[in-house]
């Protein structure tokens, strides 16, 4: 991981573990967050091409891809989830905002099952 990767998911680590119940693991080698089980943010890509993904739901995803800052995540993009590319200058207010979305789509998917 470079200087520069490190110091995102430093960032990263800092949003998403500040949510209730928040915990960081490792999926794949990829740093993942997770609320009772369930992923809601994986810090993946190869080194140098760092992304950030997240659940945007199916419905919302073609939203965030006509934006070319995200792409569909491999893997799990049938689950509604999208990937920002996480090179350059980051909006962290807006990252924080989709993280947000991200953790409330996976806690309360669970209720609606019920």
């Amino acid at each position: 991981m470079t200087a520069s990767e490190q110091k995102t998911l430093e960032h990263l680590r800092k949003v998403c573990l500040a949510l209730p119940g928040a915990e960081e693991t490792s999926g794949h080698g990829h740093p993942t967050f997770k609320v009772k089980n369930k992923t809601f943010v994986i810090l993946h890509g190869p080194e140098g091409e760092p992304a950030i993904a997240i659940k945007v739901g199916i419905d919302m995803a073609p939203v965030f891809l006509q934006d070319p800052r995200f792409y569909r995540t491999p893997h799990v993009g049938q689950h509604g989830y999208i990937s920002l590319r996480a090179q350059g200058k980051l909006d962290w207010a807006e990252i924080a905002e989709l993280v947000r979305g991200s953790y409330q789509l996976t806690t309360n998917s669970k209720k609606r099952k019920r």
